[in-house]
């Protein structure tokens, strides 16, 4: 169990906002947007912002890139909580598309497969294409997104 697990699991005990406010308080631009941590599993992990006056787009509805950070969060937060304490997980692309407008808030969940799992708990260095889906309030899906994240030595960063 990596120290991201292990700290989501002491905080399940307490109200979601609770583990939203401990991850705003590290990952500070997703505190920032006020981005809610609503499940967090090593398998499926979903993430959801309200339809915030400081999120949204000229039309108002949530800005494209508060879309595309729900995303990379959800996919970073399953990787994360799955990358041994000695890893250390980089997004290596996010490709989006922009399929229909959105209405009001939206959530991203984004899940890993056991086989996926066991890849990236055994293998020193490698990546994977993490599945992620963007819903709007009214059920659909505004965007197309795949992500790929990667995970290396801790130490392999700290050389260069």
């Amino acid at each position: 169990m990596n120290r991201l697990e292990k700290t989501v699991k002491k905080l399940s005990f307490y109200p979601s906002w609770v583990l939203s406010m401990a991850i705003g308080n590290v990952v500070k631009y997703t505190g920032t947007s006020k981005i809610s941590y609503d499940v967090m599993t090593n398998e499926r992990v979903v993430v959801s912002a309200k339809n915030r006056k400081k999120i949204r787009n000229h039309i108002g509805q949530i800005h494209a890139a508060a879309m595309i950070l729900l995303a990379e969060t959800a996919t970073g937060m399953v990787v994360g909580m799955n990358v041994p304490d000695d890893k250390i997980p980089l997004v290596k692309f996010l490709n989006t598309k922009f399929v229909k407008r959105s209405q009001g808030a939206m959530k991203a969940e984004a899940w890993l497969t056991p086989e996926q799992i066991e890849i990236i708990k055994t293998t020193p260095k490698g990546d994977i294409m993490v599945n992620v889906v963007v819903t709007d309030e009214a059920g659909n899906s505004p965007i197309e997104c795949e992500a790929c994240w990667a995970w290396i030595s801790k130490d392999k960063l700290k050389k260069k």
